[in-house]
């Protein structure tokens, strides 16, 4: 680098190769977490971009040199205690097997690595090239539920201001042309990824004043979710014009693309009309202090062995928790009371909960009610065998047979208590109904709150204590009114709750 600044041209070989060094050598430490970025990328085509942010980051970086020439680099203690801090961070997100929380905490020991070999000065230049890196975490999938739920929402909406009847059950609705469902595909996730990635970018590089890059950025993420309501609208409408004929295959995606193409090239040329004009202030070029001493180069090599040492102790940590051995456990056994006996089958539905260590199914019947009981335990937490996890759901998606036309947290009166419960209304291609209660045990609590569950498993296992759980869901048949089937669920809990918990503790004893 041919630097303006006498006291920063030795210094920066020496520190730039050490930051990049300590970032390489976190990616090696860490790298079954940065693997699990790449795989997220390569799989899907909402978070393929991932394999474009480093490089746009070095790209920005770049256009930055002529700043970081005028500034001296010194090692930062400070950045080494943000790099621990992000480390215990990644242990408690590794223990908990919250995937996303452990790559934010990657990310951060990677810009925590530059701070602490370069200084406060150097990040504060690179600010917005270091924290772009966060782009390359593939997070969003809980925006699904919601904004399939607001697709659903705005479609019917304007179907019904066009004047077409639409009879709904959650995300499912029928026209007199045909039936449509807001799957995951129609939530938008992938349009509001990318616009939002491509919106900051170019606030960034268009506007030097902050509000309007914050102005522009929050455009990226409202714009497409309304426009992802009008594409699904338009959709309907072109099938509903042509009877059915047009927008229902291949065309169906390329609409969709085609739309989110105009809408992202109308967005930036409105806001090109605000565009300031990099050459009229051009913060690159922004009036610098008077040189500061060079920092001694056996301070960078202290600094970088230190933030080594600070990142090492966490995977090594997770390693000895992974070694230790899992606990016996005896059989599962639900045993109901209250007159309550054990009854065929009455129903092809199952949950699908993955990786429990101990699962029982069975169906009780009492004066022709009907009940299914499931019970998941998890001995301890680990990748793909945990209580909480994205795989753990009531319906998979484009089932078959089976659809989840309602889901929704509700308190619900057992025997004259509050409680709490996940509800779910499920519906066969055959037109069997089913209501669903679900709950999580933990530590003998029950909650349906999934952070916090994940939060105390997480804390449990870290302090060697257990961190077993388990999930208990009942379910009832209906007719037309699922509160026929929410009594039945009722009195059955009522009556069979402290038989489920100490099937529980049976196992988790031993």
């Amino acid at each position: 680098m041919n630097s303006p600044n006498p006291v920063a041209r030795p210094v920066w070989p020496l520190a730039g190769g050490l930051a990049l060094g300590l970032m390489l050598m976190l990616v090696a430490l860490f790298w079954p977490t940065a693997w699990s970025m790449i795989h997220v990328w390569e799989r899907s085509e909402t978070f393929a971009h991932g394999f474009l942010i480093f490089p746009i980051s070095a790209w920005l970086v770049w256009r930055r040199r002529q700043a970081l020439a005028r500034i001296a680099p010194h090692p930062d203690w400070r950045g080494v205690a943000l790099l621990a801090l992000a480390g215990a961070g990644w242990l408690l997100a590794d223990a908990g097997s919250v995937a996303v929380v452990a790559q934010y905490a990657l990310v951060t020991m990677l810009i925590a690595a530059v701070w602490s070999v370069l200084g406060l000065a150097v990040v504060r230049a690179l600010l917005f090239p270091l924290l772009f890196l966060y782009f390359a975490v593939p997070v969003g999938e809980f925006l699904i539920p919601p904004m399939m739920t607001f697709t659903a929402d705005f479609t019917v909406a304007a179907l019904q201001l066009t004047g077409i009847p639409v009879y709904r059950e959650g995300t499912f609705f029928s026209i007199p042309s045909g039936d449509w469902s807001v799957v995951e595909g129609c939530s938008g996730l992938r349009y509001l990824i990318a616009s939002v990635t491509l919106g900051t970018l170019y606030a960034y590089l268009t506007y030097r004043s902050p509000w309007r890059r914050v102005v522009f950025a929050l455009a990226s993420f409202i714009v497409p979710v309304f426009a992802n309501g009008f594409r699904a609208y338009m959709i309907v409408m072109i099938a509903h014009l042509s009877d059915m004929k047009l927008a229902l295959g291949v065309d169906h995606y390329i609409y969709g693309w085609v739309w989110f193409g105009v809408v992202m090239l109308a967005m930036f040329w409105v806001g090109s009309f605000w565009r300031e004009d990099e050459d009229a202030q051009d913060e690159r070029a922004a009036p610098q202090a008077a040189p500061e001493p060079a920092a001694p180069r056996r301070a960078f090599a202290g600094v970088t062995l230190a933030a080594l040492l600070a990142a090492a102790i966490w995977p090594a940590y997770a390693a000895y928790l992974e070694r230790r051995a899992l606990p016996p456990m005896p059989a599962l056994a639900i045993a109901a009371q209250a007159g309550w006996q054990p009854a065929q089958p009455w129903t092809d539905w199952t949950p699908h909960w993955i990786g429990a260590d101990r699962k029982e199914l069975a169906f009780f019947a009492q004066d022709g009610a009907r009940v299914l009981v499931e019970l998941d335990y998890y001995v301890t937490q680990r990748q793909d065998r945990e209580l909480i996890n994205s795989q753990n759901f009531m319906v998979v998606q484009k089932h078959p047979v089976w659809s989840n036309v309602g889901e929704a947290i509700v308190s619900v009166d057992i025997d004259g208590r509050a409680r709490t419960l996940r509800q779910a209304k499920l519906k066969s291609a055959a037109g069997q109904r089913i209501l669903v209660w679900q709950w999580n045990v933990i530590d003998g609590q029950r909650t349906v709150s999934d952070p916090y569950a994940k939060l105390v498993l997480a804390f449990d296992r870290v302090r060697l204590s257990r961190d077993d759980g388990a999930s208990i869901l009942i379910a009832a048949p209906y007719d037309e009114d699922p509160r026929d089937a929410a009594a039945v669920l009722a009195r059955f809990l009522a009556a069979n709750e402290a038989a489920l918990m100490q099937a529980l503790q049976r196992v988790a004893a031993q």
